[in-house]
């Protein structure tokens, strides 16, 4: 079966879905041994969390650029994701589907989340010919993300390392076989039509 050109892909249960992040060390682990964020992570900054985990790969260099050196597991609540999606904006103008530049401007600059769909990666981290989901939190996203939808936080980090190991050893069915089981997230119209180029 073909894929849509844009889907959210994540790994979710009836009432979970996880999106990854990637900290320094000293926003990470303590994010990870005590399943919420530290006094050093600004609430008050947008965040941006990835439903994809090769995604993630792809923007953390597999967990080994300087301050993206913890990869993050952060599963949370379906209802929390959703609320995003729903008072999320495009990050970018869009003609037909927003009225206007200037309406489109007003309107992101309000919404305290934004959307931007970016080509998904293979596991060697080129790019695949459709687009999986980052959603951008701030303001009251950012507040409830990190205070009421978080449900766990895993250290996810020598998962990354063992994958692209496996990668660079040639091993791509092994590697394969370690990834998260994504599959298509059930989002219809009423969460994305305002989201679909």
């Amino acid at each position: 079966m073909e894929e849509p050109h844009r889907r959210i892909r994540a790994l979710h249960t009836e009432s979970t879905v996880t999106v990854y992040q990637a900290y320094s060390p000293e926003i990470g682990r303590p994010a990870a041994r005590d399943g919420r964020f530290p006094a050093a992570w600004k609430p008050d900054r947008m965040t941006w969390i990835k439903p994809s985990f090769l995604w993630m790969m792809y923007r953390s260099g597999w967990g080994t650029k300087e301050g993206q050196e913890t990869v993050l597991a952060v599963e949370i609540t379906r209802d929390g994701f959703d609320w995003a999606l729903r008072h999320a904006r495009l990050s970018h103008y869009v003609r037909g589907l927003h009225t206007d530049r200037s309406a489109w401007q007003r309107d992101l600059k309000r919404a305290p989340a934004r959307v931007q769909w970016d080509p998904e990666r293979d596991l060697r981290l080129r790019p695949l010919p459709y687009r999986s989901l980052q959603l951008g939190l701030s303001g009251e996203a950012s507040a409830r993300y990190a205070d009421e939808w978080i449900v766990s936080v895993e250290d996810v980090t020598p998962l990354a390392h063992e994958i692209h190991a496996r990668v660079r050893d040639g091993e791509p069915d092994s590697a394969t076989r370690l990834l998260p089981p994504e599959r298509a997230y059930p989002a219809g119209d009423e969460l994305l039509a305002h989201l679909r180029p």
